[in-house]
């Protein structure tokens, strides 16, 4: 057959439902889609987007999103892998590549590409001959969903993948095997979960995290089973937000720089913090603040390069979460947990106590809103069984301190650091699952990245609810503006970060999508249930304060 008919039936057999793209590309590829497979084709605005697209479709399902651009497009498609990459996301990116004669030759609009896409995934392959598709191809699905899981790349000869596309393969296509994550899971050495049993069970005040590998591995019921036998509070990441329900009387929230106070105080009081899944980046521990460097720690991670590489004295397990988690609490047996009472205690004060102090900004009545209100009632509002899709910067803020998720169905992403991520990659989380509901969280800041993608919800009738932060401006930009102003804005520095007051309601419907607009409280929750009851698209445009600026986490140990 075709290299083209074999590619888009392999994509089949490997369980992918959907691509992503920017035309022109394997466009006979495209075509025997239509003819032979049931994969949806959904054409973006830019190839930023259909990465973003292909990344939320990863991160909602746990198998591998396609995306794919011509080789003219593909430097910009290599810009979008760089939060998959950050946020270990699965993703095929497909491009094309220069034609043996035009190499090097200035033809038209030809750059070489390939090499910015190493830093950027977790391999990257050129494939000249189509005879090398079907094991390449292979390889790049294994590459995506085995370890720590990542994007990855393949080049296909001719500037639209057509070279690779009208070649013969004399080849089966393979048989239908979903890939997903993870690919294999790996068991614990035994001395090592041994090891790091004896560290718990010496500690006096233990915390546990749970981070995005807890949720990649559906480790969720087990990390939450391990913190109850020892009595220890659990503290998440924002990529394992949805790991720990966040009314257990174990949770004390989000610790690092998007973070809740309570989680950093509890840190910074403990003898012992254990990482299930979690990178120990600058993030989550604000800047290596959190806890502080001479803290003990027991770190479960599927990458052998993680424990003890930010804290020295570390007790590292190298296995996936589940296995991991499974074969501590076999290891653990029974815990006295009397002895850790007082610590439990502690800690649940020290949440409660964030709590109080903030509980006059979340029952605000204030016009524009709060930001505070805004996210604390958007969680009490969503189904059982939503994703929330959270963009960087305060979006990211803003659902990390004071959106709340206590029910078993509920899921939370988060841009890994790309602002504007949020909106393609809800329409791609929202492709993945078709019955059940997406909801993204982003600022109107976010929003313009990529507000063309609107017509493509629109276009495709994807019935994602997009609810927009609307304070006009880049407010975030207030801390670092005022100091660049010497203590106090002034000038013109509004020029550096205001925005005119735009319907975006209005800007929604002209793109084919549903615009509601609220500017009271009040008006929320009747925009937010009648935005999941409309079967198309829908974008909630909620007014809010631009002076409200989302704390960050601090390192500063509690008084009380």
């Amino acid at each position: 057959m075709s290299g083209a008919r074999y590619l888009a039936r392999s994509l089949d057999a490997y369980g992918v439902s959907a691509v992503f793209l920017v035309p022109t590309v394997l466009s006979a590829t495209l075509v025997a889609m239509e003819e032979e497979t049931s994969i949806r084709r959904i054409v973006a605005h830019g190839e930023k987007a259909a990465a973003y697209m292909a990344d939320g479709y990863a991160r909602a399902s746990g198998r591998p999103g396609v995306c794919m651009a011509q080789n003219i497009g593909a430097a910009n498609l290599a810009a979008g892998l760089r939060d998959a990459y950050l946020g270990c996301s699965p993703v095929l990116a497909v491009t094309g590549g220069p034609y043996e004669y035009s190499r090097g030759r200035n033809y038209y609009q030809e750059i070489e590409d390939f090499p910015l896409f190493k830093p950027v995934t977790r391999s990257s392959r050129q494939v000249h001959d189509a005879a090398r598709l079907p094991d390449q191809l292979a390889q790049a699905f294994r590459d995506a969903t085995s370890g720590k899981p990542g994007p990855v790349h393949l080049e296909l000869a001719g500037h639209t993948g057509d070279v690779v596309e009208s070649q013969t393969i004399d080849a089966e296509v393979p048989q239908p095997y979903e890939h997903a994550v993870p690919a294999v899971r790996t068991a614990p050495d035994p001395l090592a979960v041994a090891a790091a049993v004896q560290a718990l069970r010496a500690a006096c005040r233990p915390v546990l995290v749970s981070g995005g590998g807890v949720r990649a591995s559906g480790a969720a019921a087990e990390v939450v089973a391990l913190a109850e036998r020892l009595g220890a509070p659990i503290a998440t990441s924002l990529n394992g937000k949805d790991t720990v329900p966040a009314d257990h009387p174990l949770a004390v929230g989000i610790p690092g720089l998007y973070a809740r106070a309570s989680a950093n105080h509890v840190l910074l009081e403990a003898d012992l913090v254990m990482y299930v899944g979690s990178q120990t980046g600058s993030q989550v521990t604000l800047t290596w603040q959190v806890p502080s460097s001479g803290t003990r720690v027991v770190h479960l991670d599927i990458d052998p390069t993680e424990p003890g590489r930010h804290f020295p004295d570390t007790v590292g397990v190298v296995a996936d979460a589940r296995l991991g988690l499974r074969a501590f609490l076999d290891a653990l047996g029974d815990v006295d947990t009397a002895a850790t009472a007082a610590w439990r205690e502690r800690a649940a004060a020290l949440t409660a106590s964030w709590r109080a102090s903030v509980a006059h900004h979340v029952q605000s009545d204030e016009v524009p809103l709060r930001p505070e209100r805004l996210t604390d009632e958007l969680g009490q509002l969503l189904p059982d069984d939503a994703l929330v899709v959270a963009d960087t910067g305060h979006a990211g803020m803003w659902t990390a301190g004071y959106l709340d998720l206590s029910r078993p169905g509920q899921g939370f992403v988060r841009a890994a650091g790309s602002l504007g991520w949020a909106l393609p990659a809800g329409i791609g989380a929202q492709v993945a699952r078709r019955h059940r509901p997406v909801v993204v969280f982003t600022g109107d800041g976010g929003l313009y990245y990529h507000l063309a993608e609107l017509e493509t919800a629109a276009r495709w009738g994807i019935p994602v609810t997009v609810v927009v932060n609307d304070n006009a401006s880049l407010n975030q930009e207030i801390n670092p503006y005022t100091v660049a102003y010497g203590g106090s804005l002034h000038g013109r520095h509004h020029e550096l970060w205001h925005f005119r007051d735009v319907d975006l309601a209005r800007v929604a419907e002209s793109l084919g999508v549903t615009g509601l607009r609220v500017e009271k409280p009040a008006e929320l929750a009747s925009a937010v249930e009648r935005a999941l009851a409309t079967p198309g698209p829908v974008l909630v445009d909620v007014t809010t304060s631009r002076d409200a600026v989302a704390p960050k986490g601090s390192a500063a140990r509690a008084t009380h």
